[in-house]
C-alpha cells in the first residue's frame, strides 16, 4: 500500500501542470465563445511552466517504484517540453481546421503521456503512457478533415500502432510470465533463454515502431507526409526522443547482464535503418518524405550507440537526441513556412529560396548540414561520439558503415541546397513568416550553432543524464 501521506507531489510537478493546461485549453474553449484565439498561447503558457518546474525536481520514486525521477527523466522531461514548444509556436499561423482548441489539447496529452513514459520503471505503467501518447499522436496525424493524405496517415499510423502495441505486450507478457514481475529491476535475467530471446526480440520490435527504425519503419513516409507539418515534427522528435529514453531505461535495467547477447542485435537494427533510410531518401521529390526517410537512418545512428552499452555510448545517444531534435526541428519548421504560403511540399519550388526568403534559406542549409554531420556544427559532434564509442569498444566495422551513409546523405541534402541557392525562382513573391515561427527556427538554428561550437556543457549534460545506470 502507498503511504500518501508521505507522498511528495512535487515529483509530478510536470505533468501536473501539463494536465492542468490540457483541462483549461478546453474549458476556455467552451465557456468562452472567443475562446479558441488564446488557446496557443495558453498551451505555450502550460508549457513554460511545466519546463520551469523540472528545474526544481529532484530524484526519487513515486507509486511503489513505478516512476522514477532521475537525471535520464529530468533532461528528457526537459527536452520534450521544450520540443513541444516550438511545435506549438509553428502551430499559431498554421492553417489547421476550425476547432484548435482540441489541437492544442491533443498535443498537450501526447507530451503528458511521454513524460510519464520517461519516467516508467514498470512496463503496465510504460505501456499505459504509451498508448497515451500514440492515440493522441493518431488523431493529430489525420487532424486535417478534408485532407485525403492526413486521413490516409492517420489509418496507417492507427493500423501499424495497433499491431506494434500487440506485439511490445506480447514481450512483455512472456517476461512477466517468467519473473512474475513488471517492474524493470525485478527483470533482471542472468543467462539468455529462448523466452528472453524471445521477449527481447518482440520488445524491439514494439518499440522499433515508435523511434521509426527499420524494418519497422513502414508506416513513416506516408504518415510524415500527410500529416499537418507540426504534427510530423512533433513525430520526428519529440516521439523519437521518448521513445530511445525509453529503449535505455528498458534494456539498461532489464538486460545489462546478457547485453552481449543482444548488442548485434541494435547493430543489425543500425545498419538497416542507415541503409534502408539514406538509399531511399535519394530519389525523393517530396521533402517531407525526403526527410522522413532521413529520419530513419538517424534512428539508425542513435542505434550504434545502443550497440555500446558503455557510459561513452549510451552518453552519446543523449547528445545525439538532443543534436538531431534541434537540426530537425530547424528543418520542419522551414517547411511549415514555406508550405504555409506555397501550400507546395515538392523539394523543386523551393528552387531559389534565398531570394525569397533569405533567413529560411539559410536555416534550412544550416539544419541539414548539421543532420549531414559536417563541422562545426551539432550534428558533426554527435556523430563523432557516437562514433567513437563504437571504435573504443573495437566495432571499428560499425562506425565506417556510419560514415559512408552519411556520405550518402550529404548528396541528398545538398540537393535541397542546391535547388534553393543555384536555381532561379519560379515565383518573385517573398515568404512571409510569423514572428512566431520565426521565433521558433532561430531558437533551432542558434542551438545547433553553439552546441556545435561549444559542445563541453551539452555534453556534461548528457552524461550526467546517464549517472543513474552508470554511477559517474
Amino acid at each position: 500500500m502507498i503511504d500518501w501521506s508521505k507522498f511528495d507531489w512535487s515529483l509530478l510537478n510536470p505533468e501536473l501542470i501539463i494536465f492542468g493546461a490540457a483541462i483549461l485549453v478546453i474549458v476556455i474553449d467552451l465557456i468562452l465563445p472567443k475562446g479558441k484565439g488564446i488557446s496557443g498561447w495558453l498551451t505555450i503558457i502550460g508549457l513554460l511552466a511545466g519546463l520551469s518546474s523540472t528545474f526544481t525536481l529532484r530524484q526519487g520514486e513515486l507509486f511503489g517504484g513505478m516512476l522514477v525521477m532521475d537525471n535520464m527523466a529530468i533532461f528528457s522531461k526537459q527536452l520534450l517540453l521544450v520540443i513541444t514548444t516550438l511545435v506549438v509556436l509553428s502551430s499559431l499561423n498554421y492553417k489547421l481546421p476550425a476547432n484548435r482548441s482540441e489541437y492544442y489539447c491533443l498535443l498537450l496529452l501526447a507530451t503528458l503521456g511521454m513524460l510519464f513514459m520517461v519516467s516508467a520503471a514498470e512496463f503496465i505503467t510504460l505501456f499505459i503512457s504509451l498508448e497515451l501518447a500514440s492515440l493522441s499522436c493518431i488523431i493529430l496525424a489525420g487532424y486535417l478533415k478534408k485532407d485525403p493524405k492526413s486521413a490516409e496517415a492517420g489509418v496507417k499510423y492507427l493500423l501499424f500502432g495497433v499491431l506494434s502495441s500487440a506485439v511490445l505486450l506480447y514481450g512483455i507478457s512472456f517476461l512477466y510470465g517468467l519473473t512474475g514481475s513488471t517492474f524493470l529491476k525485478d527483470i533482471c535475467p542472468e543467462t539468455m533463454s529462448p523466452i528472453v530471446l524471445l521477449g527481447i526480440v518482440l520488445l524491439m520490435a514494439g518499440f522499433g515502431f515508435k523511434i521509426a527504425a527499420a524494418p519497422f519503419h513502414m508506416w513513416v513516409p506516408d504518415t510524415y507526409e500527410g500529416a499537418p507539418t507540426p504534427i510530423t515534427t512533433y513525430l520526428a522528435t519529440a516521439s523519437k526522443v521518448a521513445g530511445f529514453v525509453v529503449i535505455l531505461r528498458v534494456f539498461l535495467v532489464c538486460f545489462v547482464d546478457i547485453k552481449v547477447d543482444w548488442l548485434m542485435l541494435m547493430a543489425v537494427l543500425s545498419v538497416l535503418s542507415m541503409g534502408l533510410g539514406n538509399l531511399c531518401a535519394l530519389p525523393q521529390t517530396n521533402i517531407k518524405r525526403m526527410l522522413a526517410y532521413s529520419s530513419i537512418a538517424h534512428a539508425g545512428y542513435i542505434l550504434i550507440g545502443l550497440a555500446v552499452v558503455t557510459d561513452v555510448g549510451i552518453g552519446a545517444v543523449i547528445l545525439y537526441l538532443l543534436v538531431y531534435s534541434l537540426a530537425s526541428l530547424g528543418a520542419f519548421l522551414v517547411v511549415i513556412a514555406f508550405s504555409n504560403q506555397t501550400c507546395s511540399d515538392t523539394i523543386e519550388d523551393y528552387a531559389g529560396l534565398w531570394k525569397r526568403a533569405p533567413l529560411l534559406a539559410l536555416a534550412m542549409l544550416l539544419s541539414l548540414v548539421s543532420m549531414a554531420g559536417i563541422p562545426p556544427l551539432a550534428g558533426f559532434i554527435g556523430k563523432f561520439y557516437l562514433f567513437a564509442g563504437a571504435i573504443k569498444e573495437g566495432l571499428i566495422w560499425l562506425p565506417v558503415v556510419g560514415v559512408l551513409f552519411s556520405v550518402v546523405s550529404v548528396y541528398y541534402y545538398f540537393v535541397v541546397v542546391k535547388i534553393m541557392y543555384f536555381k532561379e525562382p519560379k515565383e518573385s513573391t517573398p515568404i512571409i513568416t510569423s514572428k512566431s515561427l520565426s521565433l521558433s527556427i532561430l531558437i533551432s538554428v542558434i542551438s545547433i550553432i553553439v552546441i556545435g561550437i561549444y559542445p563541453a556543457p551539452f555534453l556534461n549534460l548528457a552524461m550526467l543524464a546517464i549517472k543513474s545506470f552508470f554511477g559517474l
